[in-house]
């Protein structure tokens, strides 16, 4: 029997020939990551194991993004904390303010995380890089420590659900559509502890940025991980920005799966997910009257250049409704950058778009943009739980950047289409 790209991957790193959906396993770990909420807890615990160093000073990538640039003195405290650790054990990988990012968007753009490798975060939405072929995800702050400490962690190997995606996408229908549409159909806990790979001509004609977003959001779906089999587009993505040797992998034809999902894509338009869960979702057709207060658009969703482009497509020469915040929130600075080269910056600005430093900020309601009572927003995050973005009596509706773009002009949730 053939196995699966995750079930590969964990052998390889395992050091074995082959390994079954149920088995535990210790597994080799090419990048562990920890931000500035989680690693504070995972030195702690680092230190009460003993050990000098960390496994590889490389390795070991901290990105403080959640509330970078500091909001307050804890999290002053916190960077801080984390950045005498860093210089303490000489860690190459540690990005500060002026060039960090949002650290989703960043290890990618960086070349730190490649295709085949196998990846913790203290971080539930560690789960991007499979758009990669990486096997990547979440875990608390000890099992960070531990793996700071060894380079190891252990695993139960995941089944396998196999979603296709056929048919010609509509407009403005991308990888966040698809996702959340997804999400709504199997649940938040529809693809528990499973690994879910992404499959169909759909996903081998859709961009990194797009099959980021689809990576990242598989966690709401309970995911263990979310992976696409590595392609030219990927490869295309990689080879520049690549820092070491990196391996495809590919599920075996006659691998097995738990379950095989199939989506006719013509049938799907624009999702909007309602609060107070990512599965709450609707076509943008079944929305109905829904104003809103603020409009973010970023986050290690939908943060990327593409996202950026196609949020001033629709923003360009027109205005945010006078009621509506509008905050933009690039990933990186290198797409920082590249959105002023080609002038997407400005036509944000132009349309009453607050342009912020990369930071995770609003998407947990950690600062620049929290929600007060009865406030309502449209995001481009990855959650909608009760008090997610600020007050508990706040809403948050889930979508991709245009239709987020869109409701900014209009003051209410609607298509791309009444506005363009």
């Amino acid at each position: 029997m053939g196995m699966t790209m995750v079930e590969k991957i964990l052998a390889d790193h395992a050091g074995r020939e082959e390994v079954q959906p149920g088995e535990l396993i210790n597994a080799r770990l090419d990048i562990v990551l920890g931000n500035d909420v989680t690693t504070p807890v995972a030195i702690k615990e680092f230190d009460k194991i003993g050990v000098d160093e960390v496994f590889d000073k490389e390795r070991v990538v901290i990105v403080p993004d959640h509330f970078a640039p500091n909001k307050d003195i804890n999290s002053a405290e916190q960077c801080k904390f984390i950045r005498g650790f860093a210089e303490e054990k000489e860690l190459v990988n540690y990005f500060e303010i002026g060039e960090m990012g949002i650290e989703h968007c960043l290890l990618p753009e960086q070349g730190l995380v490649l295709p085949g490798d196998a990846v913790i975060g203290a971080d539930s939405h560690t789960c991007t890089y499979g758009a990669l072929g990486a096997f990547a995800t979440g875990v608390g702050s000890t099992d960070m420590a531990a793996g700071m400490a060894t380079g190891e962690a252990w695993f139960k190997v995941p089944e396998t659900i196999k979603f296709v995606y056929n048919g010609e996408l509509n407009d403005w229908v991308g990888g966040k559509d698809l996702i959340l549409y997804t999400i709504g159909d199997i649940g938040v806990d529809g693809a528990l502890y499973k690994a879910m790979e992404f499959t169909g001509e759909v996903i081998e004609n859709l961009p990194m940025d797009h099959r980021f977003t689809m990576s990242n959001m598989a966690i709401e779906a309970g995911g263990k991980c979310g992976l696409i089999e590595p392609d030219q587009t990927t490869i295309d993505y990689v080879e520049d920005r690549a820092q070491r040797d990196y391996k495809l992998y590919q599920s075996d034809e006659d691998a097995e799966y738990d379950e095989i999902i199939e989506y006719d894509v013509s049938q799907i338009e624009p999702q909007v997910a309602f609060p107070h869960l990512p599965e709450n979702t609707r076509g943008i057709s079944e929305v109905g009257e829904v104003e809103i207060d603020q409009a973010v658009i970023g986050s290690c969703t939908n943060g990327r250049l593409g996202d950026l482009r196609l949020a001033a497509k629709v923003l360009e020469g027109k205005k945010a409704a006078d009621n509506v915040r509008l905050i933009v929130f690039p990933g990186t600075q290198e797409i920082y950058k590249q959105a002023m080269k080609e002038g997407l910056i400005e036509t944000l600005i132009d349309a009453g778009a607050a342009v912020s430093t990369p930071t995770c900020g609003p998407c947990l309601g950690g600062h620049m943009g929290i929600l007060a009572e009865g406030e309502r927003a449209i995001a481009t995050t990855n959650r909608n739980f009760v008090g997610r973005m600020g007050h508990p009596e706040s809403e948050v509706y889930l979508s991709n950047p245009a239709v987020a773009a869109a409701s900014a002009i209009k003051g209410k949730i609607v298509s791309p289409k009444e506005v363009i």
